[in-house]
């Protein structure tokens, strides 16, 4: 298998795994759902739902796999995704943190790109 199913399918049960974990521990009319685009490489968990009056629509994360890497364009967890991608066993230069500026890329020990 090449390394964009490997890290498409590593990602899909990640997001799966937080989702179970968030909405196992909440007792709550906000859902916790993870949405994957395998065709076009997007992956998110999104929290939708009411608190009180107010409406809840949030990316907690969003990934995507571009040019053979995965990057991170939102990252809400506590410990951050990235940690657990390199726990996974996928090395560093194949993990962009899309979140920071370009130009705070090269700071990081991660891709810049």
């Amino acid at each position: 298998m090449d390394k964009l199913k490997d890290y498409g399918k590593l990602i899909v049960n990640l997001l799966n795994r937080h989702a179970e974990m968030i909405n196992r521990s909440r007792a709550t009319d906000i859902e916790t759902a993870a949405i994957f685009d395998d065709a076009r490489n997007h992956y998110m968990l999104f929290r939708i739902g009411w608190r009180h009056k107010e409406r809840v629509h949030t990316a907690i994360l969003y990934l995507r796999i571009r040019n053979g890497k995965i990057w991170i364009e939102e990252d809400w967890t506590e410990n951050g995704i990235a940690t657990e991608l390199l726990e996974m066993g996928v090395p560093h230069q194949d993990i962009v943190l899309a979140f920071h500026h370009p130009s705070m890329r090269p700071l990081t020990q991660f891709a810049e790109a």
